[in-house]
């Protein structure tokens, strides 16, 4: 089969097009034929070596979307043909990946390969944090910074699903507006005004936060007491200057950590079966739907890496493997 090899850690020159043996499975998992994968920001971390992880993986895509190749005894309800989308430690980069039978999805029927592939990732991961971290309740203010990245797009969706006021911060106009077309109750242009000033009458009950030590402050004193502030990730980098802690005493805060990859694959499976019973009826009627900014072809990786590094997309960067 085909596969993007990853090198070594450093830039896209480290992505090579290679011929490899097609993957085994045991027999709890499925063989799945890939039809397409997405970009994600731990991805480019992997490749650079930055991931907070002692694993090298040689072919990176955490999601896939695909048919049934082969389904191992243990994995029961699937059959070889069938649609099938979910989250996988690595390997998505790639003509055939395994799938643990636990954290496998149906495709909704008017979804493409190409839609499906952009849902695993950013829906567990909005719904993670939103509900079993953030614990959102129906009337509270949500600040989802990076608001139209393939995380904040899906979590934008349910949050106002949940009933939830949401606030959202991007560095465009476009993407603002692309914020409100999804239910963003206030957009905030963070090159342009700070987000704790224009939040500094409402706050924010739960923060879901990619930026990491440069929006530490602001976050802080946007939450309101009692508030949950959720880091996801670290653009903004990872080291705090005189940082006190008096804020986090005298409000009550929270402050949560998370990263899906690393969870304990009990935790990934029950994560899954949430979503199925929670989400995956919400995409099948279309009140949710995933974003997908750009398609690009297994041979033009590279380019998919820089266009994320860019951070030029609104919504998912997806991986076209197969037709």
């Amino acid at each position: 089969m085909k596969a993007i090899k990853l090198q070594g850690f450093g830039g896209t020159d480290q992505l090579k097009l290679e011929e490899i043996n097609k993957p085994t499975i045991k027999p709890d998992e499925i063989l799945v034929s890939v039809k397409a994968s997405a970009i994600n920001r731990a991805d480019i971390e992997k490749r650079k070596g930055n991931y907070p992880s002692t694993d090298f993986d040689p072919i990176l895509g955490l999601e896939i979307a695909g048919t049934v190749e082969e389904a191992g005894s243990e994995a029961y309800g699937w059959e070889k043909g069938d649609r099938v989308f979910g989250l996988i430690p690595s390997g998505g980069y790639a003509e055939y990946a395994v799938l643990n039978s636990k954290l496998a999805m149906p495709i909704p029927e008017h979804l493409s390969f190409d839609e499906a592939a952009a849902v695993p990732e950013v829906f567990l991961t909005a719904y993670q944090t939103l509900h079993w971290l953030g614990e959102l309740k129906e009337g509270e203010t949500v600040l989802i910074h990076a608001g139209a990245s393939g995380v904040g797009t899906a979590a934008i969706q349910l949050a106002k699903q949940a009933g939830a006021t949401v606030a959202v911060t991007a560095g465009s106009q476009e993407k603002l507006d692309f914020c409100k077309s999804l239910g963003a109750d206030i957009t905030i242009n963070y090159k342009e005004e700070e987000f704790a000033d224009r939040l500094a009458d409402t706050g924010a009950d739960v923060i879901l936060d990619f930026i990491g030590a440069s929006y530490w402050d602001q976050n802080i004193k946007t939450l309101k007491t009692d508030g949950r502030l959720i880091l996801i990730g670290f653009l903004g980098g990872t080291d705090l200057d005189n940082a006190s802690i008096m804020p986090l005493l005298a409000k009550r805060l929270h402050v949560k950590g998370t990263l899906l990859s690393t969870r304990s694959m009990d935790y990934k499976a029950r994560l899954t079966a949430d979503l199925i019973d929670n989400v995956l009826p919400l995409l099948e009627s279309q009140d949710v739907k995933p974003i997908v900014d750009k398609v690009f072809p297994l041979t033009e990786i590279a380019a998919a890496h820089d266009y994320m590094e860019s951070n030029k997309n609104t919504g998912k960067i997806v991986l076209h493997v197969a037709d």
